[in-house]
């Protein structure tokens, strides 16, 4: 018998190199509860849900994926096996103890049944007699204790076995060949080049720091990293990932939650790992404030929080704070978190473009909300004040980079005063958000405002009415198409909406000279803007089917038609194109032709700033960092030029619409 055992246990600890050995395994753990008969399937010990196999099915699993490369498992017995697994850090202490103790009273529970008819059975006794014998045998009050216990014993079970059997890093490990696991230093930089490291000397030196020395936090490192190589292998830039692994774990070793979520809390470690090598925007947002990783662990924490909830947290924050310094730097730690929270669920997918352009406004606009606060704090009787947020921010559509574009509102008065408080109150808010600090910098940009760079930099709502009455240009109207109120005071600043509400959809339209105003704006856009030595084809804002041609063809639609049909009346750019096409003045062709472009340009500037950590409208020509930028968008390793030819593409009949609908080429 000795000789047979000899001679099969090493074929044991090789059995999970087959890739689909974790697999088939849960396959065959689901197919027994299958088959245990209905009637049967709340009573049985053994076989059923969250009885005595789930805990020797999840011990043994992880004996067999892990003991591969570490022999300090390959034990035989379950509280052996569950032991060592709990000594060397596979299974958390608690969790351990939890699983040890369920078992433990399920295989007593088990004894019990069978030690009084002397007979081989798993189910629970029904019959009440029995069920009370069995429970003061165990030392249970009584029928309803034992039942109540075993039922708790069921539940706690199966969640952490759900938790461990079914984990994504399990799998994740089991389909890393045994010789990988454990590699030479030579042998590892060859399989750390294969996989996509391109300096695999540096990728050593960060996987030695830290998995090196004996202490709980190496030993989960060591399980952890076979499987994190090569999920950061699989993003953009696996060298970066690796060395933010590095700092976000050095940062975050002595907490105990960040490596045994990242063990046990299910995808959090592989989504970690796509965030970590493909956004240093995200990696500079992480590394800032390290315990934000604790989003990862609940998949419903990466959701965009409400406008609402963003300035409750800022408010509350910032209340415990005496200084105007220290409260604004509590309100940027507050955004720095919001940001993160938007940019993870982008890469990961689970926050579309709409949502995320309204997330990212609800967070500038309460940033600034609670900014004006603070800085009306020192002023005895501050006058009533609003920004009007425009462009992007008032369509609701900010980008990662976007500036927070406005105009400043204030009460109608006649003492210079309040007009000089309010310049202050502007001032030092807007002073206080540029001051330098560890999060993406949040500039004010009020040069839509009237008069432009020369106009006053807060006028009353009287002011706005007269000027807008006399003055306006008609560039005007088509800036204040994307007007909405944006920080302040909600009601002076709807008040400025009504007011000029006529001006940005005037009744009867444009003349014929106020639409060839428009073009010959647009035109000179194209020609003055446009950075110099820039390829036109590649900058998705000003080129060609970019995002302005998008946003003129939808705003000169509503300027023009916007007084007639109210549903035109909207300051965001897909809502308005829903619109034209409801109201005749777009076919859905070439309606679903400016979305997707329009989308497209919109994911690329985001993903210039995921990727580089820097804003940027042009597609890059270097394929170093056009690859990256293509991976982030969805495109898979290689198929950078699939994606040039779709933005091409679209840019295409963007611009055939235009020609058309704006430039007025079909007669119009």
């Amino acid at each position: 018998r000795s000789g047979f055992v000899d001679m099969v246990w090493p074929l044991v600890w090789r059995v999970a190199d087959d890739d689909a050995f974790v697999s088939e395994v849960q396959a065959m753990r689901r197919r027994v509860i299958s088959l245990i008969p209905q009637r049967e399937a709340d009573s049985e010990i053994k076989l059923g849900a969250g009885g005595l196999r789930d805990t020797e099915f999840t011990v043994q699993l992880l004996q067999l994926v892990h003991g591969r490369a570490d022999d300090r498992l390959r034990l035989r017995g379950t509280f052996d096996g569950l032991e060592a697994l709990i000594t060397y850090g596979y299974v958390g202490r608690e969790d351990g103890q939890r699983l040890g103790e369920a078992y433990r009273f399920q295989r007593v529970l088990e004894h019990r049944g069978q030690l009084f008819h002397l007979r081989r059975t798993h189910l629970l006794p029904k019959d009440a007699a029995s069920l009370r014998r069995t429970a003061r045998s165990m030392g249970e009050r009584d029928a309803e204790s034992l039942a109540g216990d075993w039922q708790k014993s069921k539940r706690r079970v199966l969640r952490l076995h759900q938790r461990m059997f079914y984990s994504p890093l399990l799998e994740a490990v089991a389909r890393i060949p045994s010789a990988a696991v454990t590699l030479t230093s030579e042998a590892a930089e060859t399989r750390l080049r294969a996989l996509g490291y391109s300096d695999a000397k540096a990728a050593l030196r960060h996987i030695a720091a830290l998995s090196q020395g004996v202490s709980r936090q190496a030993e989960i490192q060591r399980q952890l990293l076979p499987a994190m190589l090569g999920w950061l292998a699989q993003g953009p830039n696996p060298d970066h990932g690796l060395l933010a692994f590095r700092q976000v774990s050095e940062a975050l070793g002595s907490s105990s939650w960040y490596l045994r979520a990242l063990r046990d809390e299910g995808a959090m470690a592989e989504n970690l790992a796509r965030i970590l090598s493909s956004s240093r925007y995200a990696v500079n947002l992480l590394k800032r404030e390290p315990q934000n990783v604790q989003l990862l662990a609940d998949p419903s924490e990466i959701v965009p929080k409400t406008l609402e909830e963003i300035a409750r947290a800022m408010r509350s924050t910032a209340s415990r704070q005496k200084e105007a310094g220290d409260a604004i730097a509590a309100i940027r730690a507050v955004r720095r978190r919001e940001l993160l929270r938007v940019a993870m669920g982008d890469l990961l997918g689970t926050i579309p473009l709409d949502q995320g352009g309204q997330a990212l406004s609800d967070i500038m606009g309460a940033t600034l909300d609670c900014a004006l606060e603070i800085a009306s704090r020192d002023e005895q009787d501050p006058p009533r004040l609003a920004l009007i947020a425009l462009g992007r921010w008032g369509g609701r559509e900010v980008a990662y980079g976007s500036d927070a574009d406005g105009m400043f509102v204030m009460e109608d008065s006649d003492d210079p005063e309040r007009t000089k408080s309010a310049m202050r109150i502007i001032s030092a808010a807007r002073q206080l958000l540029s001051r330098p600090g560890p999060d993406p910098v949040l500039e004010v940009d009020l040069d839509l405002r009237p008069e432009g760079k020369g106009g006053p930099m807060v006028r009353t709502l009287a002011s706005y009415r007269s000027y807008y009455e006399k003055w306006s240009a008609t560039w005007e109207r088509q800036a204040l198409i994307r007007a909405s109120v944006g920080a302040g005071d909600r009601e002076l600043g709807e008040e400025l909406l009504a007011a000029i509400e006529p001006v940005r959809y005037p009744a009867g339209g444009l003349s014929h000279k106020q639409v060839t105003e428009i073009r010959k704006l647009k035109a000179r856009m194209e020609a003055e803007r446009l950075p110099r030595g820039t390829d036109p084809k590649r900058h998705v804002k000003l080129g060609p089917g970019g995002l302005t041609d998008v946003e003129w063809t939808a705003q000169l639609l509503q300027v023009e038609h916007g007084a007639e049909y109210p549903d035109l009346r909207t300051p965001t750019t897909m809502l308005a194109l829903d619109a034209e096409v409801a109201a005749g003045f777009l076919d859905e062709a070439d309606a679903e032709a400016l979305r997707s472009a329009w989308r497209l340009a919109a994911r690329i500037r985001n993903a210039n700033m995921l990727v580089r950590a820097k804003a940027s409208d042009t597609i890059p020509s270097d394929v170093r960092e056009l690859g990256p930028l293509a991976e982030v968008l969805g495109y898979d390793k290689g198929h950078t030029s699939a994606f040039m030819e779709d933005y091409r593409r679209g840019a295409r009949l963007v611009r055939g619409v235009m020609d058309r609908v704006f430039w007025g080429l079909d007669g119009r």
